[in-house]
């Protein structure tokens, strides 16, 4: 919960700064009430925002019993309230785990992952969801895509103010647009990558067959070499247990926002070393 209120508070001095830059003192009042009233929102609300992001649905125990009942076993064994359930009808296999904490957890798998996958192989990488949620994960991953997309939004105004404004306020304007986008991936990379290794052993422990979710992480590693989900952006990757932008080359590696595939089946194989 610490590291959730830093990032709140430092994105309410980073809107504010911006505010000043855009409109003096008034513009720093007024964002920061836009800044307090986002942080609101995005405690309460930025799960089911991300969620219908991804036309995700809710199922039941009755519409997907198989699924239902393998995140049921997951929560039975990990000591957590059983989370919401979601489908995506995305084609490309993935699955995120959002909601403020365990009590108010969702788990969102593709379409393309109960396809494509075995039922072990879903059983792995909802333990590593799983274990997300466990690990107080979930609410800085969601508050963070929100913001992400909120600093992106806000370095399009300043690039479209910036030649309205006096020189002080223009040089500002041009200092922010630059800022605003290293600023938003900055936070993606530092709350992802050390929590996909957490989050791998979780499900390698929750499983005890670390060998489901090495597959299954294999399988998604060459869907997303070959084929991007329709409706991903930047600002929600790093809440995929698999990068969907892993397809994009350039400076994908420089800002990736998980860990690589091949690192992550290592330190998978030592810990089925340890099990086996």
């Amino acid at each position: 919960m610490s590291k959730t209120v830093l990032l709140m508070v430092a994105m309410m001095l980073l809107f504010m700064y911006v505010g000043n830059a855009l409109g003096g003192e008034q513009g720093m009042q007024t964002a920061f009430l836009a800044a307090a009233g986002m942080n609101f929102f995005s405690y309460f609300f930025s799960d089911k925002l991300v969620l219908k992001q991804y036309n995700a649905t809710e199922v039941t125990a009755q519409t997907e019993p198989q699924l239902y009942q393998i995140v049921q076993r997951l929560a039975n064994k990990a000591g957590l309230p059983m989370p919401k359930v979601y489908i995506i009808p995305e084609q490309v296999p993935n699955a995120f785990a959002t909601g403020r904490n365990p009590s108010h957890a969702a788990v969102a798998a593709t379409q393309g992952l109960l396809n494509m996958m075995t039922p072990q192989e879903v059983e792995g990488v909802l333990a590593h969801e799983m274990s997300h949620v466990k690990h107080h994960d979930i609410l800085i991953g969601t508050v963070a895509a929100v913001f992400a997309g909120a600093i992106a939004m806000l370095a399009n105004m300043t690039r479209g103010t910036a030649s309205q404004q006096n020189s002080g306020q223009r040089n500002n304007c041009v200092f922010a647009a630059v800022l605003l986008p290293i600023a938003a991936t900055v936070i993606r990379m530092t709350i992802s990558r050390t929590r996909e290794y957490k989050a791998d052993e979780g499900a390698a422990y929750l499983t005890a067959h670390p060998e489901w979710l090495m597959s299954a992480l294999s399988k998604l590693d060459g869907y997303s070499r070959q084929y991007q989900m329709q409706r991903a952006t930047s600002q929600t990757a790093h809440m995929f247990i698999m990068n969907p932008f892993n397809g994009i080359k350039g400076l994908t590696q420089l800002f990736a926002t998980h860990p690589s595939t091949e690192d992550r089946l290592k330190a998978l194989a030592q810990i089925q070393q340890k099990l086996h």
